[in-house]
């Protein structure tokens, strides 16, 4: 039944649509979890934050993720993935609108809300893009995942043109605006029906041929039954078969890693930094993001396409090679102006191309390189693992600026080349990890990549299930 998806050479109308869900949900995901940094760009000056308790309320939506990752990515296994798709929009929206009722100074309540956020976030990006390669032919999957996560920057951009115009008093709007994506439930309860795949795996057959036929727009009468064999390996699995994987693991963990603690250590503090080493208002930090958010946006189109022209490993080797050294730069350029037009600025925006962009690469990628029984599961693992960088990215670069300094533009910050020093080795060792360690899947079906994969971990044809 597989054979026939993997022939098609162009996307149903409903093909689309759940491209289309996915893509909304991520950028309105990503608009929630990186609202923080404009906010808290408006509350530096009030609240008289150090770079520590700023670090704080950055950090804790990372926390949150590591356990949404897992535990959301867990269920996606177990409960199939539509239902933990729309648990975890509920789970960030609804956190997100809480955040409405911040108190004066309460930046612990920030922090603990964020952590609720973050769950839901770290577990919806583990849901989605699974959800969506399994419903597309092998010659497409590689851009279809990266065009889902193209639409991240454009959730950053909303962001950033909300912060641009809204008054310094009226912060918390943004996140009652952040309810809005609870309504992506109902488009998925419209649009989007289970994977094909998950419920062939399940022993439900003719329910998978259905789903099949509904994303092809064919009757199901005409695709064949699926039998155990479409299924592949009937496998009972658990946490620790992972470690079964051990490539796919280092690859897809310190992938995740190097990637996520650069590029969130960046997004997270740009506005706060742009107000601190510029000089300029939380209005003009938010304008100034959005050409980052462009430069994010033109990149992961770049990356889709790159995906399939040069293959995963040279992309990603690409993605973090290029954002690296650009990190680097930019740090010793921090209070350097060209024509008056500063340096720091211009090259964060080259810097994003890459170091955004490749995101095309990083979660697409994460999913492609576990076996199907395991999929939601290893992304999952991955991007948990790949979410410490959501801490030590902005708290790495507060120890080194100084934590107990206070974000002031008229502090002196001598250690920022040396903090983006620390985020371009990152982005280096994630580029050197994709290049020279990764697996190959260019033009290779979900099935071709299993039969690789359960080869190498040395697993049967069949596996029974274990009795219950």
């Amino acid at each position: 039944m597989f054979d026939i998806l993997d022939r098609r050479t162009s996307l149903s109308r409903n093909q689309i649509k759940i491209l289309l869900a996915a893509i909304i949900g991520d950028a309105l995901e990503f608009f929630d979890y990186f609202l923080i940094g404009f906010v808290l760009a408006f509350l530096i000056g009030p609240w008289k934050l150090t770079f520590g308790q700023s670090a704080t309320v950055l950090m804790s939506s990372g926390i949150g993720a590591i356990i949404g990752a897992y535990a959301w990515g867990w269920l996606a296994d177990r409960l199939g993935r539509r239902l933990v798709f729309i648990g975890t929009v509920i789970n960030f929206s609804v956190a997100t609108g809480l955040l409405y009722f911040t108190p004066d100074n309460g930046w612990i309540y920030l922090a603990i809300m964020r952590f609720f956020v973050g769950t839901g976030v770290g577990g919806l990006y583990c849901v989605d893009l699974p959800l969506v390669q399994e419903f597309m032919p092998s010659s497409k999957r590689g851009w279809v995942g990266g065009l889902v996560t193209c639409v991240i920057p454009l959730g950053v951009g909303i962001g950033a043109v909300l912060g641009a115009f809204i008054g310094t008093d009226q912060w918390r709007l943004l996140f009652a605006i952040g309810v809005l994506p609870a309504l992506l439930v109902l488009l998925v309860r419209i649009w989007v029906p289970e994977s094909p795949r998950w419920l062939c795996r399940q022993g439900r057959y003719a329910e998978a041929r259905k789903s099949l036929a509904w994303a092809l727009q064919v009757e199901p009468s005409s695709l064949p039954m699926p039998t155990a064999a479409d299924a592949g390996p009937v496998v009972v699995s658990n946490w620790f078969d992972l470690f079964k994987y051990p490539r796919s693991l280092i690859v897809s963990w310190l992938g995740n890693a190097g990637a996520q603690t650069g590029v969130y250590g960046l997004t997270l503090w740009a506005p706060s930094l742009f107000v601190v080493l510029l000089k300029v208002t939380p209005q003009g930090a938010a304008r100034m993001m959005i050409l980052l958010s462009v430069f994010g946006f033109i990149g992961r189109l770049s990356f889709s396409f790159f995906s399939e022209f040069m293959g995963r490993r040279n992309a990603g080797g690409l993605l973090g090679f290029g954002a690296g050294f650009l990190t680097i730069l930019a740090g010793y350029n921090y209070d350097a102006t060209v024509m008056g037009i500063s340096a720091f600025w211009l090259i964060l925006a080259l810097t994003f191309f890459f170091a955004d962009g490749g995101f095309a690469i990083v979660g697409p990628y994460a999913a492609e390189v576990w076996p199907s029984h395991l999929r939601t599961s290893g992304m999952g693992s991955a991007y948990g693992f790949g979410g410490i960088g959501k801490i030590i990215g902005p708290v790495g670069l507060a120890l080194i600026v100084g934590s107990n300094n206070y974000l002031k533009p008229d502090v002196p910050l001598p250690q920022i080349p040396t903090a983006f020093v620390y985020l371009g080795c990152w982005f280096l060792m994630a580029g050197a990890v994709y290049y020279f360690l990764g697996i190959e899947t260019k033009g290779k079906s979900i099935e071709q990549i299993d039969q690789e994969l359960n080869a190498a971990a040395d697993l049967p044809a069949v596996q029974q299930v274990r009795q219950a």
